[in-house]
């Protein structure tokens, strides 16, 4: 019994190391490549590759801004002015692996279409940002909340804030959303392709990846986390985040998507106690809805903002 329960510890020890390796530490996640779940079509291929967004982005004169995070890290932005003087600043954030100048994709219609002052920041160990984990909007609920209050102090205390994330970078949003802290100019969040909670996300890809539950493993993997990064799965939640948010709530999801399923934004949005709505995207696997919806996508974006944004 005591040998048994010995192999039992070492393994879940040694599992617990092996999927923080895999998920949450910094560096190439192998493991993604090829994955089905991630396929996307030949139009949104060419959206994200050869899209003008690119050279939009390759031509504007970004303002570097940097922040040192509550505990320590580096992290750095992209700022860039609206054409004519506006009060209104929209900040988008990024997915998982990804970093802030592919944030531009949507940067290019805040900027030309609709006439915003747009920043783009590079998550906590993502792009020139530092840090050695991922944080899958925690830590980076708190970042976030930073760089607005450096804005509003860089921009004037009229500013009215947007927020738009996309994946990681909408958990992110919805992480920042029911916290006390969160600055007064925030007035919108669209949150395109959230999911629940990191322990709900890992229990989802766990079982559809490794065929795996998440009990034991991932619950030592979030112990670890805790020690190493400092945040668990659990507690990692925009679900909870959602139902004590006053700041109304834009949701968007594909309809098709196999890597955060599209449930996943639905009970979001039921538990939402601010003003929300959804919009769901046919034939959308993940992070593809504005590749697919195109004008409808923008269009809808705008009227929600229009609602809100003064």
């Amino acid at each position: 019994m005591v040998i048994l329960s010995t192999v039992f510890l070492v393994i879940q020890i040694a599992g617990s190391f092996f999927f923080y390796e895999l998920a949450v530490k910094r560096g190439p996640k192998e493991y993604l490549q090829g994955n089905a779940d991630l396929e996307v079509s030949d139009q949104t291929l060419e959206l994200y590759l050869n899209g003008d967004w690119k050279k939009w982005v390759a031509a504007q004169k970004f303002e570097n801004l940097h922040l040192t995070s509550r505990d320590g890290l580096k992290l750095s932005g992209y700022y860039l002015p609206a054409a004519k003087p506006t009060n209104k600043l929209v900040i988008l954030t990024h997915g998982y692996l990804g970093n802030a100048k592919q944030m531009g994709l949507f940067g290019q219609y805040y900027h030309n279409d609709l006439g915003y002052n747009i920043f783009m920041p590079d998550a906590r160990g993502h792009g020139k940002s530092e840090g050695d984990y991922y944080g899958f909007g925690w830590p980076d609920r708190l970042d976030l909340i930073d760089w607005t209050n450096l804005l509003v102090q860089k921009l004037g205390p009229k500013t009215e804030v947007a927020y738009h994330g996309l994946s990681m970078g909408a958990a992110t949003v919805l992480m920042a959303s029911g916290e006390e802290g969160l600055p007064r100019q925030v007035k919108a969040i669209i949150a395109d392709s959230p999911y629940q909670s990191v322990y709900q996300l890992f229990t989802y890809q766990m079982n559809r990846m490794f065929h795996l539950p998440a009990f034991p493993l991932l619950d030592s993997t979030s112990a670890l986390t805790k020690v190493r990064a400092g945040y668990s799965f659990r507690e990692a939640s925009a679900l909870k985040q959602v139902r004590k948010t006053s700041v109304p709530i834009f949701y968007i999801h594909g309809m098709s998507d196999t890597f955060v399923p599209t449930e996943m934004a639905s009970e979001l949005e039921r538990n939402t106690s601010s003003d929300s709505e959804i919009f769901l995207v046919p034939k959308a696997n993940h992070g593809e809805a504005f590749a697919l919806a195109g004008e409808t996508y923008k269009v809808k974006v705008g009227h929600f903002l229009d609602r809100y944004m003064k």
